[in-house]
């Protein structure tokens, strides 16, 4: 079998011969093309050398395919639209979209944006399915090796090749039971060391930033109980008297849910800043730049007058150009 060289093949002959069988005249194929009659004809000419064979006769009803260009019309039109395809911009309609859609997210963060994504995802694309997966190895792991299309949380020390998107900015305040003694006495640094404290466990790494502040002032806490689980943690403190320091979105919420009373937390913390990463290899992606768009819309939905949101442009803050902004992914709630 001959081995043909790609390089001297010339595109422009396959839409000639693609031309020709559509209109059985040179002149018309080469109006098509913009050729003109006698170029068109040196082009045939090309084509038929290239393929070995005279391609078109004439008869008396015109030109006519011979076998080989009848038996190549079907293979030469799909070779010109996967070109088209490949070099014209990539498009993404979400009406008619199906697949699954996979977001790393701790359950705080579940509970506060995918209720306003869900009812958006049902109105705007209806064929996508979302999963959130289990929190193993973390959400950095989990979209380095393409198993999941993004994650919110709070990040730092991303590696090469992440980006990340600033979604709003968060304070810390506790929580006790209602009638808790410490709620009527005010809770000043000095009762909210001496209190038995609930923390949560996320990844098993890094400290959690009320124990790097209380260090910083030669302090420390007991930890009389450590959780998994965001959502469970208030539901234990709401019976018991440990104190437990949370997000204040989700403070508020925990406390219209059970009985609960929101405090002040006696320490000068930086805000959290929540964040949506992804990988360089989605960066460019239509599909996955619209779901970009559709996460910040869900957070906007979602926040009330005094949220600050971050309300910078996708992907402003670019490969990991601003990761020392962020506070990191610590083992435990704040």
């Amino acid at each position: 079998m001959r081995e043909v060289d790609l390089r001297s093949v010339d595109l422009n002959l396959l839409k000639l011969l693609d031309a020709l069988l559509r209109d059985r005249s040179v002149t018309r194929a080469g109006q098509r093309l913009g050729l003109s009659q006698p170029a068109a004809s040196r082009a045939l000419g090309r084509l038929r050398r290239l393929l070995a064979d005279r391609l078109v006769v004439r008869t008396p009803q015109g030109l006519e395919p011979t076998p080989r260009a009848a038996a190549l019309a079907e293979p030469v039109t799909r070779l010109l639209e996967g070109a088209r395809a490949i070099v014209a911009p990539a498009a993404f309609d979400p009406a008619t979209a199906h697949g699954r859609i996979v977001i790393g997210s701790v359950d705080y963060t579940t509970l506060l944006v995918m209720p306003a994504l869900a009812s958006r995802l049902s109105r705007l694309a209806p064929g996508l399915d979302v999963e959130v997966p289990p929190l193993v190895g973390g959400h950095v792991e989990l979209i380095a090796r393409d198993a999941a299309d993004l994650a919110l949380g709070v990040y730092d020390d991303l590696p090469a090749g992440f980006f990340r998107r600033r979604l709003y900015d968060e304070d810390l305040v506790c929580v006790v039971r209602q009638g808790h003694p410490v709620a009527g006495q005010g809770l000043t640094l000095e009762r909210f060391v001496a209190l038995s404290h609930v923390t949560i466990v996320v990844t098993g790494r890094g400290e959690a930033p009320v124990d790097i502040a209380l260090a910083r002032l030669g302090l420390t806490r007991r930890v009389a109980m450590r959780l998994p689980h965001f959502l469970v943690a208030p539901m234990l403190v709401a019976r018991s008297d440990m104190i437990l320091s949370l997000p204040r979105r989700l403070a508020r919420q925990a406390a219209a849910m059970v009985p609960l009373t929101v405090l002040e937390l006696p320490l000068d913390l930086d805000p959290l800043s929540m964040s949506m990463i992804w990988h360089e290899r989605r960066q460019d992606d239509p599909a996955h730049a619209w779901l970009r768009r559709q996460v910040v819309e869900a957070v906007r939905e979602v926040a009330g007058p005094d949220d600050r949101l971050c309300r910078d442009a996708d992907a402003a803050s670019g490969l990991t150009a601003q990761k020392s902004e962020q506070r990191p992914l610590t083992s435990q709630s704040p």
